[in-house]
């Protein structure tokens, strides 16, 4: 089976820091692919140049056979096809960055709705595409089990319920890769399950996600892969249960004991 996915070799300096070096990864179709390590490690870096929100230094990224960045390629570095790699990509942040001004649909449809604005017959079957839109939306609340905030403002949901729009919201253009950028390190305990219990759901459906995380054993149960990161590199990669029961690395020993994984 051909990666959907395909990192090769990406760096990253901000000044004379090095956050990330020499990244090289692959990920498979319906794959989940978990990325553990301390605060600083780089994780959080690697998935904003996985979604164009930062530009590598030297690397390439490829999806689906396209290469969408390539440091040896000027034509993939035009900042005006940015918008266009970035529908490859769902985002999920931390901390739900939902408009406070518009409805959990609203939320959902915003992106889908710009989109669509933008197509030739937009005036003609503006009625039409806006309905499609917001059916689709309605369908994606409902999956997070939110049929009934649909009309509720962010500031009327609780975190747990913020996020899982976030979710929805990622979900909407339907992206080739979801990824996840710690997506439970704002919410209490009880919220936290909430959210995991939905990214579980997602991955026994096949979706291809990247999640950077730090709860291990939501990692070692629901992620295909692990890649642990340390200083800026991948420190060690494999099958989740393998690195995460057990790691071949000292690096990685000491970080799994220090969360009481191992």
């Amino acid at each position: 089976m051909s990666a959907i996915l395909d990192v090769q070799n990406i760096e990253k300096h901000f000044g004379d820091t090095r956050v990330l070096e020499d990244i090289t990864f692959s990920l498979e179709k319906g794959q989940a692919l978990a990325i553990i390590g301390s605060s600083g490690s780089g994780k959080t870096t690697l998935l904003r140049c996985l979604n164009f929100l930062e530009t590598p230094d030297k690397g390439r990224i490829t999806v689906n056979g396209e290469t969408l960045f390539d440091t040896a390629d000027l034509s993939t570095q035009r900042e005006e096809e940015v918008r266009r790699k970035r529908l490859h990509f769902g985002l999920v942040f931390q901390s739900f960055n939902l408009f406070p001004q518009y409805t959990a649909l609203e939320n959902v449809t915003l992106a889908s709705k710009l989109l669509a604005k933008e197509q030739p017959d937009f005036k003609a079957r503006k009625k039409q595409l806006f309905a499609d839109i917001d059916t689709r939306g309605k369908e994606l609340l409902a999956q997070m089990g939110l049929a009934d905030r649909a009309g509720h403002y962010p500031h009327q949901l609780s975190g747990g319920q913020q996020q899982r729009v976030a979710i929805a919201r990622a979900l909407a253009l339907s992206p080739d890769i979801l990824c996840f950028d710690e997506p439970t390190s704002a919410l209490d305990p009880e919220l936290t399950g909430e959210v995991l219990k939905v990214i579980r759901s997602l991955a026994e459906q096949n979706t291809t996600m990247v999640i950077v995380t730090h709860e291990m054993a939501f990692a070692r149960d629901v992620a295909d892969q692990v890649i642990f990161m340390d200083g800026g590199v991948i420190v060690e990669q494999g099958p989740a249960r393998e690195v995460i029961d057990h790691p071949k690395e000292e690096r990685t020993r000491q970080f799994l004991a220090r969360y009481g994984e191992n």
